[in-house]
């Protein structure tokens, strides 16, 4: 049998190019081989074992590939571990705040999908009724001067600040003496102490309970609701929804991040940087908006340096901090890595170094090291204006129109060149984010967009 049906005479033989044109890939003639049918079934078991080998395989890689994204999961996204804590504490009377009951006990506020980057700091979409938002939780303690971690005091995990018995002068004494330390000796300061203590009175009945106080100096403790705080006149950062304990929902950013799309990271090693960028700009605005978003993040530079409540430094200038709403208007997404200077400059000069690289905290504040003191010098070596600049290049220039790309592009890469903090810069650096601001409101003041 196989002979009449697979294995050809001498006459098929010749004809070998046709049968193989009919056959395709299963009939393969080999002139050399004396038994047909054994070339055939050994072709046969070579494919099967071929077929199972990558079947094999594609089941490890894949089986490997859940493995490692679950793992990742469950290690860095443990909200509902951070939310059991926070609730366990309101259920103690340790703490209170305006989400406590919403959260723990009506459960209308529900967490939602992981955002989180860091294990410590837990980041989820959220809804509470009709609101959207995202909550942010404080899982474990952060080393104060380890600058590759959070530059912040270390979480007071067990929240037994303010003490029992303090009053309400007392606390408002302790939020200005850490505004103080947190900002400097500004003339504002106790505006923005009242402010806090408005915040704090969660459930609005005139009077500041021990719990209540307790979670707003929790809350006072993180960079994000300080900035928040500082800017909250601005509407440069999401408002702030309610909190319990250090546990709080932010305003949500429909639009986020600034720009760039997220793609699997076996795609993405395949990826040149070159290309990579530029697919980063596929899916933004039109240029109008862009200008109008950018606009926003250079008055937010403008408002944090030497703003009513002193100098901020932005440590991370990513597309990922960033977003807009659907008017357009900028918004700050992740404030983490935008810190007082004068804790920044406090907490750098303690920092040991045998070179400059030693002295970056995030991904953008780098200061020089002193080699005779092997410590950190206090002044970093790139105000915000140019990394705010290196960050819309290729966002502002695509698509710019012709009459101002020019420009455009000369002043952006003038704002990039500049050395130094803001403060040794101070004119040149008034001038160019002037410059740039002008020319860019010039191009859409007379649009829609603007």
């Amino acid at each position: 049998m196989c002979r009449s049906v697979f294995c050809p005479h001498s006459e098929h033989r010749r004809a070998g190019p046709g049968l193989q044109q009919v056959f395709g890939q299963v009939i393969i003639i080999q002139v050399g081989c004396k038994n047909n049918c054994v070339c055939l079934q050994a072709r046969f078991s070579y494919l099967h074992m071929k077929y199972l080998f990558f079947s094999w395989l594609a089941v490890f890689v894949g089986s490997w590939i859940v493995y490692v994204e679950y793992s990742s999961y469950t290690e860095l996204c443990r909200g509902h571990d951070c939310k059991d804590s926070i609730c366990d504490k309101f259920r103690k009377g340790v703490i209170d705040g305006s989400a406590c009951s919403s959260m723990c006990e009506k459960d209308t506020l529900y967490l939602g999908k992981c955002f989180t980057v860091k294990p410590s700091s837990q980041v989820y979409s959220g809804s509470w009724g009709d609101l959207e938002g995202v909550i942010k939780c404080q899982m474990e303690e952060a080393p104060r001067y380890d600058m590759g971690g959070e530059l912040e005091p270390r979480k007071e995990t067990a929240f037994n600040k303010p003490a029992k018995g303090t009053s309400v002068e007392k606390f408002r004494e302790m939020i200005l003496n850490h505004l103080k330390a947190k900002v400097g000796d500004q003339a504002n300061l106790a505006d923005l102490s009242t402010q806090v203590l408005s915040i704090a009175d969660a459930n609005k009945d005139g009077h500041i309970s021990l719990p209540e106080a307790r979670s707003t100096w929790a809350l006072l403790q993180l960079n994000e609701f300080l900035l928040a705080l500082v800017l909250q006149d601005r509407e440069h950062t999401p408002k702030l929804l309610g909190f319990c304990g250090d546990l709080y929902m932010m305003e949500k950013v429909p639009h986020a991040p600034l720009y760039g799309i997220s793609l699997p990271w076996v795609v993405e090693v395949w990826i040149p940087a070159g290309l990579r960028r530029s697919m980063d700009q596929w899916f933004t605005p039109s240029w109008p908006h862009k200008a109008k978003i950018s606009i926003g993040l250079l008055e937010l530079v403008e408002d944090i340096f030497h703003g009513t409540f002193g100098s901020f430094l932005m440590c991370d200038v990513s597309a990922a901090a960033f977003g807009y709403n659907d008017r357009h208007d900028f918004k700050v997404t992740d404030a983490r890595h935008i810190v007082p200077e004068a804790v920044f400059q406090e907490d750098i000069r303690q920092q040991r170094c045998d070179a400059d690289e030693d002295c970056l905290y995030g991904a953008d504040c780098l200061t020089t090291c002193d080699l005779t003191k092997h410590r950190c010098t206090p002044e970093v070596t790139r105000p915000n204006l140019a990394k705010a600049c290196d960050a819309l290049k290729d966002y502002i220039l695509r698509g710019a129109p012709s009459d101002v790309s020019e420009e455009l592009e000369k002043q952006l890469y003038a704002c990039i060149a500049l050395k130094g903090s803001a403060e040794q810069t101070e004119i040149e650096h008034s001038l160019i984010l002037n410059n740039l601001k002008t020319l860019l409101w010039k191009k859409i003041s007379h649009t829609k967009d603007s």
